[in-house]
């Protein structure tokens, strides 16, 4: 068996937009063979995430629940996207959170509201 000259194959995953806010989440796989709907572009440190909801990302990509506590200061970590989703329903975990489904509430609905009209180019004359 030779020297792997390549970096580890990443499993392939996407994007989808949820049902019930129409935002993107990323599908990601985990380490029990099956997949997980995460927010993307939120990595909040670990020890700021309750254990049952950190999901930390191994180098082939996939993640798993990560139950160590307390965990490293550094440790950054993902969430479901489910408890940021602003049309769901849900208790208040943890401050950031509660501002976190605000932030996605406004983007939800500026992504369904059109454009607002702009002014002419040239204004006509009024006298």
């Amino acid at each position: 068996m030779g020297v792997l000259e390549e970096k580890p194959r990443r499993l392939g995953g996407g994007q989808s937009r949820c049902p019930y806010c129409g935002l993107l989440q990323d599908r990601v796989a985990t380490l029990d063979q099956d997949w997980v709907l995460l927010e993307p572009d939120m990595n909040p440190l670990a020890h700021t995430v309750p254990t049952e909801h950190r999901w930390i990302e191994v180098s082939d990509g996939r993640v798993t629940v990560y139950g160590v506590c307390p965990p490293d200061q550094s440790q950054r970590c993902r969430i479901e996207h489910r408890l940021a989703c602003p049309a769901q329903p849900l208790p208040d975990l943890w401050p950031w959170l509660t501002s976190l489904r605000g932030e996605n509430a406004r983007r939800a609905k500026r992504q369904d509201d059109p454009e607002p009209p702009r002014p002419p180019e040239e204004w006509p004359d009024a006298g």
